[in-house]
């Protein structure tokens, strides 16, 4: 036999046994002498053999699957495996997607009491954007040397960005101070 078709049957092999630790066991797969199995609508049918259960099974036009091995007697249940397979993996993009909305991001902001009108209105235009994907912004201004005698200076320019953010944004928490910073927290609007 060739080289190269005898590794790729190798590295085949190795990644239909990788994917199948995945799946359940179905129908033949089924290594277990006698299971309790659960019909199609959910009733209990009782302790079968294997044999007895693959033949209910293939009556009913479906498949066979082991759903826990480890019990005493094993469970099986007679379903349409790829119809599971498929509601399985739409449940799991499902709860994949949830968990991307409810894990929104808070995104900083540092601006400045000496802040220009240029680099303002770029804060502005981005916090914008980012307000309209649905995430927080926290503005913070960090006071050096002589500026902590002016506090209300940083203040100003603060809810000047709340103002310029109004149509997108409302203000979730006023500007405070916390040593040398203030900042303040704005949420999108619903």
């Amino acid at each position: 036999m060739d080289i190269r078709l005898s590794t790729f049957l190798i590295v085949w092999r190795c990644f239909t046994i990788a994917n199948k630790r995945e799946e359940l066991p179905i129908n033949e797969e089924i290594k277990v002498a006698e299971l309790m199995v659960i019909g199609p609508n959910g009733e209990q049918m009782g302790v079968k053999n294997i044999n007895d259960a693959l033949t209910l099974a293939n009556y009913a036009g479906l498949d066979l699957v082991l759903m826990n091995g480890n019990t005493t007697p094993a469970v099986g249940k007679i379903m349409d495996y790829n119809k599971y397979k498929y509601e399985r993996q739409k449940k799991l993009k499902e709860a994949q997607k949830k968990q991307r909305e409810t894990n929104k991001d808070v995104k900083e902001y540092r601006l400045s009491v000496t802040i220009d009108v240029h680099d303002f209105e770029t804060r502005r235009r981005n916090a914008a954007e980012y307000l309209q994907k649905g995430h927080k912004i926290k503005a913070f201004i960090r006071f050096k040397g002589r500026q902590m005698t002016h506090p209300e200076l940083g203040k100003d320019v603060l809810l000047k960005f709340a103002t310029a953010l109004e149509e997108n944004a409302v203000i979730e928490t006023q500007p405070k101070m916390e040593g040398r910073q203030m900042y303040m927290l704005l949420a999108p609007k619903k």
